[in-house]
């Protein structure tokens, strides 16, 4: 280094020094990311709705792995809501207001219930126009227990957000949601299904949407978990990676299914 009365500059030798410094700090700040996502290692306990998590979470979470190759999961697809500290469950979908608790929950989007029917059904049967005319229809149930049960409805005829429930005759009742829904594909009759078990079949024209002005109010989809198991890398790795993805596969699902106008 030369110095003077009035400055201080670098020699030949330091300014060279200098350049091979810079070019080694860049180098490794390339690298950093992967290095850290490739340190990652533990277990992770995840819950989610059946139907949701197998179509929108678990694409999500086989990425993550793929990203983390010491990183496990064990999966529990369940259609109730889990004591995530009972049960010794890390992170939650969860699909319905939350009540007060300690848990910390991040919102990721919400979901709509439709009510639809195949082009076929609706060629041979005509479109109901208003609530009443279900009961003039073939409707496909959701349930085990009867040939009755209550559809949830709202929109424009139910202000401030309430909803009404509509007691419809099942023609059909089904104790498995796929099933329900393939029955419906093939001409079954009216079915009311999650936004997010029906989307890909009304983008390609496989079932219509209808009684939009009556659809009940959406229900809000959260990221749950308690707070300290975010202090476990791999967990909170996932909650990272997973949170803007559903987020993002949630306005998928709007735009598939037609939702927002």
């Amino acid at each position: 280094m030369l110095r003077s009365t009035r400055k201080l500059s670098l020699t030949a030798a330091g300014d060279r020094h200098l350049q091979v410094w810079r070019e080694v700090m860049a180098r490794l700040r390339e690298i950093e990311p992967t290095t850290r996502a490739t340190s990652l290692q533990g277990a992770i306990v995840l819950t989610a709705p059946e139907l949701l998590g197998r179509i929108e979470v678990m694409p999500i979470l086989e990425s993550f792995l793929a990203d983390h190759p010491r990183v496990s999961a064990r999966i529990m697809l369940l259609n109730r809501q889990v004591n995530l500290i009972g049960e010794g469950v890390d992170v939650a979908v969860r699909l319905a207001p939350l009540a007060d608790s300690a848990l910390t929950a991040v919102r990721v989007g919400e979901i709509r219930t439709l009510l639809c029917a195949s082009p076929e059904y609706l060629a041979r049967a005509g479109s109901p126009e208003r609530l009443g005319d279900l009961h003039d229809h073939d409707c496909i149930g959701l349930n085990d227990e009867g040939d009755a049960e209550l559809w949830t409805f709202g929109g424009e005829t139910r202000p401030g957000g309430r909803t009404r429930a509509v007691r419809v005759q099942s023609r059909v009742s089904v104790n498995n949601a796929m099933a329900a829904i393939d029955y419906a594909l093939r001409g079954g009759g009216l079915i009311q299904a999650r936004s997010y078990q029906v989307a890909a079949h009304i983008a390609a024209g496989k079932l219509v949407r209808l009684l939009r002005d009556h659809e009940a109010p959406p229900v809000p989809v959260h990221v749950v978990f308690p707070g300290n198991r975010a202090r476990n890398q791999a967990v909170r790795g996932f909650i990272d990676h997973l949170t803007p993805r559903l987020r993002k596969a949630l306005r998928a699902l709007d735009s598939d299914a037609n939702v927002v106008d």
